[in-house]
């Protein structure tokens, strides 16, 4: 593992040196610049370039996605960030804390679901003589189309 030579913190990354440093792909990298997640600019020599916070960026962009929060959902907030700035402890705090209602969320769907795997579905198929909550005269359809006792959406 390289040492980083203090004199080099203020230079700025290609996209190359990115991907190595960040972990993803170079596609990947061209694809968050893409939707507005990250920014480069543009040398003398035509080559993208980054400034170093792009590396905590990602990292905040890929933990989020590790949580199920979507591309959409991470631009917005990284939007809040003053351009220019590398993401603090205390950005962090915010912008997960506003993900962790819907995280709660999605664990309790996800527990139900993983609970209730072996109960019926509440699917309406009025077939199966033996369901103990066979869903009679399809009292479940004015709920919505689907399962609706194991995905109440």
């Amino acid at each position: 593992m390289a040492i980083l030579d203090p004199a080099d913190m203020d230079k700025d990354l290609s996209v190359g040196e990115v991907a190595e440093r960040s972990g993803v792909a170079v596609s990947t990298i061209h694809f968050y610049e893409s939707k507005g997640l990250i920014a480069s600019w543009r040398s003398s020599g035509n080559q993208r370039r980054f400034p170093r916070d792009v590396l905590r960026r990602i990292a905040v962009i890929k933990v989020a996605q590790r949580l199920g929060v979507p591309l959409a959902t991470i631009a917005q907030a990284l939007k809040t960030l003053p351009d220019g700035r590398t993401p603090t402890a205390e950005d962090w705090k915010r912008l997960s804390a506003a993900w962790k209602a819907d995280l709660d969320e999605r664990i309790a769907v996800l527990t139900r679901l993983r609970d209730g795997l072996e109960d019926c579905i509440g699917c309406g198929c009025l077939s199966l003589g033996e369901c103990p909550l066979r869903n009679p005269w399809d009292e479940l359809s004015e709920d919505g189309p689907g399962p609706r006792l194991l995905d109440p959406r």
